[in-house]
């Protein structure tokens, strides 16, 4: 039997005048899109997990790790002593670069990289971060309701919520939290969609959140392929080698946390244009997964 979600029907979704909608899936299938849509719209507070872990809980390492450079500068060692500069990041909604940039890669540091122990430790903090951030949006919730006066609330989460949350255990209890509050819907990707992601980001490699466990398989898999000692690891390379079995990896991991809401595609998604087309989105995935009681 399916757990009991937030709104019951799509009749029940239609009516409410609050509605409530925490969005999840690999990045680039649809989740930000969505929630600027909705925001833009009107009626809708978009809450950014990603903005929320760099602003709040990871700001103090990121701007540390910006003085820490800064400071093998003598110039700008001298400005900052006297306190004559100002070093932060500059996190937006549409720029979470500060972020990715302090998460970093292993490897060698001749190129770029991190000691793998360095690595862990910051992977270590985003890990709680993400936590706290989730835990944060129903106090976030009531916010945009008691000061903004916004109706609908809009949860736009990391593509690595699956990686910190046990869902397949009904004991959860950042599950627990997000389902009493949120209707979660699965932005689910196809076999293309995977294929363009992979591409993607062979152009480019961006920092990514492992599981502690599976980031060290991935790891000793990727020495026994190159043949070389950590230290002299390509970070690029090793993030290429292991995005594809990352992907592979999360779609257990979504598909049981879609046990807790609601699954539309990706396909569906592009076609969305307006909140009236997602709020008939939404009414369609609450109809299959009535079916499927």
């Amino acid at each position: 039997m399916l757990p009991d979600v937030l709104y019951r029907s799509a009749a029940a979704f239609s009516a409410s005048s609050a509605k409530r909608v925490l969005l999840f899936g690999m990045s680039g299938l649809g989740k930000t899109h969505l929630s600027n849509m909705l925001r833009d719209a009107g009626g809708w507070f978009h809450y950014s997990v990603d903005y929320r872990i760099g602003t709040r809980y990871m700001n103090e390492f990121i701007a540390d790790n910006f003085k820490r450079e800064a400071m093998k500068v003598p110039l700008l060692r001298e400005l900052l002593f006297s306190d004559s500069v100002y070093i932060a990041s500059n996190i937006t909604f549409d720029n979470l670069a500060p972020l990715s940039t302090y998460l970093g890669k292993p490897g060698d540091h001749s190129q770029g990289g991190l000691p793998l122990a360095e690595y862990q430790r910051r992977q270590a903090q985003h890990r709680q971060a993400e936590i706290s951030a989730m835990m944060d949006t129903t106090r976030f919730m009531d916010r945009a309701s008691d000061i903004y006066g916004y109706p609908n609330f809009v949860c736009d989460t990391s593509g690595s919520i699956c990686e910190v949350v046990e869902a397949d255990q009904p004991g959860d209890l950042v599950m627990q939290e997000l389902a009493a509050h949120h209707l979660l819907v699965w932005i689910k990707g196809s076999p293309e969609h995977k294929d363009e992601l992979c591409r993607r980001f062979d152009r480019a490699p961006k920092p990514m959140y492992y599981r502690p466990d599976f980031l060290m398989t991935v790891w000793h898999e990727f020495l026994a392929h190159e043949g070389k000692p950590a230290s002299k690891v390509d970070p690029d390379a090793f993030l290429r080698f292991g995005y594809a079995r990352l992907l592979d990896s999360r779609q257990p991991r979504y598909a049981a946390m879609a046990q807790w809401g609601v699954t539309v595609t990706a396909q569906e998604v592009a076609q969305v244009k307006t909140p009236a087309d997602f709020d008939s989105l939404i009414c369609l995935a609450l109809d299959r997964r009535s079916a499927q009681a």
